[in-house]
């Protein structure tokens, strides 16, 4: 039991040419890239809107918020969260995987935004950045409480 504990699925994805992951109980769902209904925002990352069996799911652009540059392909996803009461869509460049990582694969990242990166998963050679989800679409909330 308590191995299971030590243990951690994480939903590995791409933007640009980096590997991203989010923890696997906070994605709901994966689904095609459709283009965003546009609504007014003052954030360059929010896109727009999407019907998910009618409910209306705001869809965010994750590598602007992160300060990255990504092309939408035939690959591109939105991937559907949780993040806290809110559900949101989240443009990824592609899904990789479905990993299950040990707490010792998870180190911090030094010089990130800690608020925004959890880790740095290592596996072998490769770096996958964790993010932390609960803070990705903080601006968000706080403008939506001020309008």
């Amino acid at each position: 039991m308590s191995e299971q504990a030590n243990h951690q699925q994480l939903v590995v994805f791409t933007l640009g040419a980096e590997h991203y992951a989010l923890p696997i109980q906070a994605v709901n769902e994966i689904i095609r890239y459709a283009e965003p209904r546009s609504v007014a925002s003052r954030t360059d990352w929010v896109r727009g809107v999407i019907s998910l069996r009618g409910r209306i799911v705001p869809v965010y652009d994750v590598a602007a918020r992160l300060g990255l540059t990504s092309q939408l392909t035939e690959q591109s996803k939105i991937v559907i969260v949780e993040a806290g009461a809110e559900t949101a869509g989240v443009i990824v460049d592609s899904v990789e995987e479905v990993l299950t990582v040990s707490a010792d694969q998870l180190e911090e990242a030094p010089g990130a935004d800690a608020s925004m990166i959890e880790a740095i998963v290592r596996i072998d050679e490769r770096l996958i950045v964790l993010l932390t989800l609960s803070t990705i679409f903080e601006t968000t909330t706080e403008l939506s409480v001020a309008a």
